[in-house]
């Protein structure tokens, strides 16, 4: 069956371009049709793989450079195509990974969980509360995804020792995850994308901590939404919680004060723009590994490659639905339907949303990132605030595992069905939908 949609989808791909007559003249309004017509293929046809899965995400995200660079189709120059391998964005969460296991490794974030189990004491609200405050925070500065792979096992044990059920933790801590990971340009993949889609369009990109004007407000309301209402709505795992308890990762704890000084140094010489950001966290992952903190193989192992070739491989997509006039097709299309730049942002934020729901976060924001830059220009608005709508709609989906990653690494552990993500995450969506399409006009006007 995987075989054969695979084969359908290549098939479809190919008759695409075959049955499409070249003719490389543009219209008035810049659009080369032929061109556009066969870019939309392309990634109508990423879509279809993302959504299904039927490829690898990588090899599908490296089809679509081989695809817009292919002889004969020539939308972009093989130098353009495979150009953003060294994307300064692609470099900078390359980076942000390795800093980020150095403070793993050096049993940082297995500090911060025991103290955050010592703070709650014997009740389960308030744990609950305090570990989606801490793997928040966390995960504003470090991969939301590696933030929440290591409180797994913290969150297990404090389970086994005080008798609690893990359905009643890991949703909670799972969503602050990726809450948390709105605060700061390196908490999530999605908001590295809006910044090079800005960058391309000679736009001012946001700052690191800009994020967090949004971002703060969504994961407040995450924090207050579990400790009134949705904790009551958590499943009763099946889980046993000493089936995942692992005591196998040995920590250098006599480097941790030299990975969290290095951290920090990092994270303020970005914030004060003394050092350019992607130079200091280069400058940090180098300095974690010279001193010890992570070995050389940790350091390789700890980049998410999915998450590099996603990003590489999806950029130049972004690139061509521009320079072919794709994404002003697209862009006309929609205009025509929505007729106010409010309602542009909510028809952004909703459709990214639903797709998310069923594809990887990263992916669908390199998707609709191009067509929230077109929609923008055609109704003559500032991009910014539809892009970051954007990212935060890309962050804040709580309906399936598939969503994130977060949600996605806590469903063996924690036992869980498809549907005890929705019950528990369905109030939260439309929360943060409401509180990001109300608020980031006022941060960001049009």
């Amino acid at each position: 069956m995987k075989k054969a949609l695979i084969l359908l989808v290549l098939a479809v791909f190919l008759i695409g371009f075959t049955k499409i007559a070249y003719v490389d003249e543009e219209s008035a309004d810049g659009i080369n049709s032929q061109k556009a017509i066969i870019t939309l293929i392309i990634l109508g046809t990423a879509a279809v793989l993302f959504f299904t899965e039927a490829l690898p995400l990588p090899v599908t995200a490296m089809l679509v450079p081989v695809a817009l660079s292919f002889p004969g189709i020539d939308i972009l120059s093989s130098s353009r195509a495979f150009a953003d391998f060294g994307n300064k964005w692609v470099v900078l969460f390359m980076a942000a990974f390795i800093l980020g296991e150095a403070v793993f490794r050096t049993g940082f974030a297995d500090k911060i969980g025991q103290l955050t189990v010592k703070a709650a004491g014997k009740s389960q609200l308030k744990l609950m509360l305090l570990v989606m405050l801490a793997i928040g925070t966390m995960s504003a500065f470090l991969s939301n995804t590696g933030t929440t792979a290591a409180f797994i096992p913290i969150v297990m044990g404090i389970c086994v020792s005080a008798s609690l059920k893990p359905g009643k933790l890991l949703i909670p801590m799972a969503y602050a995850a990726s809450l948390g990971g709105t605060l700061t340009l390196i908490g999530t993949p999605p908001n590295g994308l809006v910044n090079d889609a800005l960058e391309k369009s000679g736009i001012a990109p946001f700052g690191f901590f800009e994020f967090a004007k949004i971002g703060i407000l969504i994961f407040i309301v995450g924090i207050l939404y579990y400790g009134t209402i949705g904790h009551k709505l958590l499943p009763e795992s099946k889980a046993k919680a000493k089936d995942f308890v692992s005591d196998t990762l040995k920590y250098r704890t006599n480097k941790m004060w030299i990975a969290t000084l290095v951290f920090t140094f990092v994270v303020l010489m970005t914030a004060t723009g003394t050092i350019p950001l992607v130079t200091a966290f280069m400058l940090g992952a180098c300095m974690v590994v010279m001193t010890g903190c992570i070995t050389m193989q940790e350091a390789f192992n700890s980049i998410s490659w999915t998450t590099i070739f996603l990003f590489a491989g999806m950029l130049p997509l972004g690139s061509a639905m521009a320079a072919t006039g794709a994404a002003t097709m697209i862009a006309n299309t929609v205009i025509t339907y929505v007729h106010s730049p409010l309602a542009l942002l909510a028809a952004a934020y909703v459709l990214t949303a639903l797709i998310t729901e069923v594809m990887s976060n990263t992916a669908t924001a390199a998707l609709v990132m191009p067509l929230g830059i077109a929609l923008a220009d055609a109704f003559d608005v500032s991009a910014k605030p539809i892009l970051m709508a954007i990212a935060v709609a890309a962050s804040s989906c709580f309906l399936t595992p598939i969503a994130t990653p977060p949600n996605m690494i806590i469903l063996g552990p924690g036992g869980y069905s498809f549907k005890d993500y929705a019950k528990s995450g369905w109030p939260l969506e439309i929360l943060c939908a409401v509180v990001a399409i109300a608020v980031i006009p006022r941060i960001w006007p049009f």
